[in-house]
């Protein structure tokens, strides 16, 4: 049976707030890459699987959390984050995936991880999510909550794809936005609903929640 309503957390540094307790703890899936599996420890709560190479896993919990969760991948050349992806879609039939602590940690991880998810481009189907950030990517046509004020920021790991954005200060027309070029960055909502196309590759869409809204 699939699960629609599915809760990562992987190993960046992380503050685990009320909203982010309540998060994990309403999941109808927790799941842990690999270090992710201590935060959860921190709060006390156990995820159904604990998926990568295992090298970040304390003792302390995995002896609390016990082999059977324990999901050992050890493939080198890829990312813990990575291996409980394809967990989650592949093996658990996931629908929807919200992960924590994807980034906010050392660059390099961060921009693996974001490569990763303008790789993979599910839209509202993959989301990184932090207290006050949502993180996308997408290769369709999306129309986007949001809260008029809010700063938004908008890129592309390809200078091929070219970005259209409506319901921002600042609307983009067709246009690259790669990261090492131009891209759009502190863009500001106009309306409660944001539009972003691309076409000939993904789109990477940072969402900064007003304080009211987290």
């Amino acid at each position: 049976m699939a699960r629609s309503d599915a809760v990562l957390v992987a190993n960046a540094p992380m503050r685990w707030t009320s909203k982010l307790t309540a998060r994990a703890a309403s999941a109808e899936t927790l799941l842990a890459a690999d270090g992710g599996a201590n935060h959860l420890a921190r709060i006390g709560l156990r995820p159904s699987a604990v998926i990568g190479d295992l090298d970040s896993v304390t003792d302390s919990t995995r002896r609390w959390l016990g082999e059977d969760v324990i999901v050992n991948r050890p493939d080198q050349d890829r990312t813990d984050l990575d291996k409980a992806l394809e967990y989650a879609f592949d093996d658990l039939g996931v629908k929807k995936l919200t992960v924590l602590a994807a980034t906010g940690g050392r660059v390099d991880h961060d921009l693996g991880n974001l490569g990763l998810l303008a790789r993979m481009a599910l839209g509202e189907q993959l989301i990184f999510e932090g207290d006050a950030y949502r993180l996308l990517a997408s290769r369709t046509e999306m129309h986007l909550e949001a809260v008029p004020e809010e700063t938004w920021s908008f890129w592309t790991y390809d200078p091929e794809t070219r970005v259209t954005i409506d319901g921002v200060r600042w609307p983009v027309k067709g246009a690259p936005l790669d990261a090492g070029g131009r891209p759009s960055i502190s863009n500001r909502a106009v309306a409660e609903t944001v539009r972003v196309s691309a076409a000939g590759g993904s789109v990477v869409v940072y969402r900064e929640l007003l304080t009211g809204d987290r």
